[in-house]
């Protein structure tokens, strides 16, 4: 599946082509963002994004409709996203946050931070693979399909080692291997194993006592409404915790006094202090 900028217009469809993207994030977050960002206009079928050279900074969002996706058009033009424009076109100088309820308790706010290039999204110029399943006209891409198979395997392998060993790729540098023992949650709770005296204020923040299905993208919605927000650190070994770093520990406090005890599902509020270093 490819797309180009030019040619005569492409009528609406099902499938909407965004390109631009951020080409550092992995490809499993982007796919599970760009998934929640776009089920508020309608059903999402599936979210397409390869590695290969030729369709790096791409996706394809396939809604179960037209209308759905003509909606996420109209509405999601012009969002900057991981702090890159989806398509090039004119500078301004602006930011908003949108809540987004997703029960009556719980909820995630998007940063919109318009001081980027404004974005461009359109309709798709080729059908997906599973509209075309669904209507008929579907012809295998058996080459494309051992190739993800390949990838998925690769990645499962990797997953497994990582957690026997206990290393976590998500984790590296200034942090290091792991987090401290006094920082890891009971499972049944969120006090540290050992007693430790607290973390002096500084610029990264411990999160702790979140769902399992927690992303980073759905962090980085709710912190990045601050001030100073510079990037969130999940640990996959160890679900339900996370960090989130700052320019300084005043941007940090900030955060932390406005979503501490913050409840990202009914059942989990966040407890959330300063990192060890």
């Amino acid at each position: 599946m490819g797309e180009n900028n030019s040619g005569s217009e492409v009528p609406a469809n099902q499938t909407i082509y965004i390109n631009n993207l951020n080409e550092k994030i992995k490809l499993d977050e982007l796919k599970k963002t760009l998934h929640a960002m776009f089920s508020q206009f309608g059903k999402v079928l599936d979210v397409l994004a390869f590695k290969t050279l030729k369709h790096k900074g791409q996706a394809w969002v396939v809604f179960e409709d037209v209308s759905s996706a003509t909606n996420a058009i109209r509405q999601m033009q012009s969002f900057p996203f991981y702090d890159k424009p989806m398509y090039k076109s004119v500078l301004v100088v602006k930011r908003a946050y949108v809540r987004v309820m997703l029960s009556d308790e719980a909820s995630h706010v998007f940063c919109i931070d318009f001081s980027v290039m404004r974005t461009k999204i359109q309709y798709a110029k080729t059908k997906s693979d599973i509209i075309a399943k669904a209507d008929g006209t579907f012809v295998p891409r058996e080459r494309r399909k051992r190739h993800e198979e390949k990838g998925r395997k690769r990645k499962e392998q990797q997953d497994a080692n990582q957690a026997g060993m206990g290393l976590n790729p998500a984790y590296p540098g200034a942090y290091g291997g792991a987090p401290p023992l006094s920082q890891i949650p009971y499972p049944g709770g969120v006090k540290s194993m050992v007693p430790e005296a607290p973390a002096p204020p500084n610029n990264i923040l411990f999160v702790q006592n979140l769902p399992h299905e927690a992303t980073s993208a759905m962090l980085q919605m709710l912190f990045c409404q601050y001030p100073g927000f510079k990037e969130v650190r999940m640990v996959e070994a160890k679900p339900g915790i996370a960090f989130v770093e700052y320019e300084n520990e005043m941007q940090s406090t900030m955060a932390m006094q406005n979503l501490q005890a913050f409840k990202v599902t009914p059942q989990n509020s966040m407890l959330i202090t300063y990192a060890k270093k």
